[in-house]
């Protein structure tokens, strides 16, 4: 009965449960960065993004008194709030870290010669004295509310705009988009004119040209790093967009010959001669019919080669360097896991930055990938 013709097999349903835990093991992580990139640096602290819609009760951080000091009754007053945007309710309070829910909205704490500190349920507090308090250190406040949710572009805005030392990443964008859009383009048209030479011409040592191409695959670019740095020096080129994208172009070469060289050979022989048969060159069998025919194979390797340069760290750091003007996205988000690791709310914008861009180019260019990596797979 497992044979019959139209029952499915157990196989496919485990391989569609397979797809989709690594689908959501993807989209999950994705959308909860995207959601924790818009919210607050509270409500990242003390809730996770699935809750970013319900109302959260959670310890703020502690607010300093502050505000313009005027005279009633004979006393000096300082009024203010905790929320100025509003929205958010008290249930408990305290002036001590050891003691933050010492008192209930309404209560009134003793803060020693003769000064005392209200606060409401709103947030809203008086501070009075029956001396100025100009010159002195006014106390904290330790709340605890409930907030509704609440959502900002303020972080977009700090990390690309921010004049904060450390904080935009503005220029690590632009980097980062420099070097890896010449470092896409630049292997693609060496490695067609290769790929077409390797499909379609004949010449002495042509087998051992794909031989090698396909041993250079393995081969780690580690390996190549100093040596390469070593020859850039030499030649006078040393570290600089063009020192990167030659390495990038190197680097790409090996795959991109493979890929295209597998598509163009699958392409039908009768169009290729009797484009010879009409008098066409060769640069004009290439340039009109084969480049055409190949936009999937270019496609599919444009994805991973984009995807490789952007998200590069190692060579962008051997072949670029490591000052605030060279930095590419990666080097400048781990420079701010090192200055800003409690700012969550920033460093998710900044990863959620980095990712967009290949997110767009994947999604948009995606329906050639498989094309162009099964070429000439099958006959």
């Amino acid at each position: 009965m497992e044979s019959i013709a139209g029952r499915k097999s157990a196989l496919v349903w485990a391989v569609h449960i397979s797809v989709l835990a690594l689908v959501l093991l993807w989209v999950v992580p994705t959308f909860g960065l995207l959601v924790s990139s818009f919210r607050t640096g509270d409500q990242i602290a003390s809730s996770g993004w699935w809750s970013a819609l319900s109302t959260q009760e959670q310890s703020l951080s502690p607010i300093r008194v502050e505000g313009d000091e005027v005279q009633k009754d004979g006393a000096y007053v300082i009024e203010g709030t905790l929320f100025p945007r509003g929205a958010s309710t008290v249930s408990a309070w305290g002036t001590s870290s050891r003691a933050i829910d010492a008192y209930v909205p309404g209560d009134t704490a003793e803060l020693g010669d003769g000064q005392s500190l209200t606060l409401d349920d709103k947030g809203n507090y008086v501070l009075t004295s029956p001396t100025s308090l100009e010159g002195t250190r006014l106390p904290r406040i330790f709340a605890t509310a409930s907030q509704p949710p609440e959502f900002t572009l303020n972080n977009y805005q700090t990390v690309l705009f921010g004049q904060t030392t450390g904080t935009s990443i503005g220029r690590a964008f632009l980097n980062t988009a420099t070097v890896s859009i010449p470092a896409t383009i630049i292997p693609i048209l060496i490695a067609a004119f290769a790929a077409y030479a390797l499909a379609w011409m004949n010449f002495p040592g042509r087998a051992l040209l794909v031989a090698a191409v396909v041993g250079l695959l393995v081969v780690p670019l580690q390996l190549a790093l100093i040596p390469l740095l070593q020859f850039h020096n030499w030649i006078g080129i040393g570290k600089g967009y063009l020192g990167i994208w030659m390495a990038h172009t190197g680097f790409g070469l090996p795959l991109a010959i493979y890929l295209l060289r597998n598509y163009m050979v699958g392409l039908p022989r009768d169009i290729i001669e009797n484009a010879r048969v009409d008098g066409a060159t060769e640069f004009q069998i290439f340039t009109r019919i084969i480049l055409p025919l190949s936009f999937p194979a270019l496609a599919s390797f444009a994805i991973f080669q984009f995807l490789w340069t952007w998200n590069d760290l190692l060579v962008a750091l051997v072949f670029l360097g490591t000052g605030d003007s060279q930095l590419v996205l990666t080097a400048a988000l781990v420079n701010l896991l090192g200055s800003r690791g409690g700012d969550w709310e920033i460093l998710a914008a900044s990863a959620f930055v980095s990712i967009a861009v290949p997110l767009f180019v994947f999604f948009a260019m995606q329906k050639y990938l498989v094309r162009g990596l099964l070429a000439g797979s099958v006959k």
